[in-house]
């Protein structure tokens, strides 16, 4: 496959659009949410729903905050690989549930765990930071960004 627009020609070309996600994105980490947690919420919608680029780029994102690279490794299978905090947990199944959007994902029992886990106010930039990122996604994947090349690779 074929990029049909990279990151770089979007911003341009929807600079408003780009802008306004970034912002959101700005907001979220304002707002004293725990950046590798949010990492890892953005890794895990853009492998629910198979946008290579944003992986890569929050994978990226998230060595560079110093997130464990064994969470990284075990992040899709994030219930059963047994170290994960029951915050992270919650966040998760959060991610999930939103980036499956049908009315049976979004349970009151998931709700219930992570407004406790995080409370009214980060639960709503933790929701911004989840929505945002399948924004992303879908551009992305429309336009077939080309995944961006982790620095411990860039010679190879």
């Amino acid at each position: 496959m074929h990029a049909r627009m990279e990151l770089e020609e979007f911003g341009k070309t929807a600079e408003d659009v780009a802008n306004a996600l970034r912002s959101i994105s700005k907001a979220v980490a304002a707002s004293g949410l725990d950046q590798g947690l949010t990492e890892l919420i953005k890794i895990r919608a853009s492998q629910q729903n198979g946008c290579a680029f944003c992986t890569q780029f929050h994978l990226n994102a998230a060595r560079r905050l110093g997130v464990p690279g064994k969470k990284l490794d075990l992040v899709a299978v994030w219930r059963d690989a047994g170290i994960f905090t029951s915050q992270e947990k919650a966040a998760l199944a959060w991610t999930e549930a939103l980036t499956a959007l049908s009315p049976e994902s979004i349970t009151d029992e998931v709700y219930a765990e992570v407004k406790k886990e995080f409370g009214a106010d980060k639960l709503a930039f933790l929701t911004s930071a989840i929505a945002t990122i399948n924004a992303w996604n879908r551009i992305a994947m429309a336009f077939r960004f080309a995944p961006p090349i982790p620095q411990d690779h860039a010679n190879e």
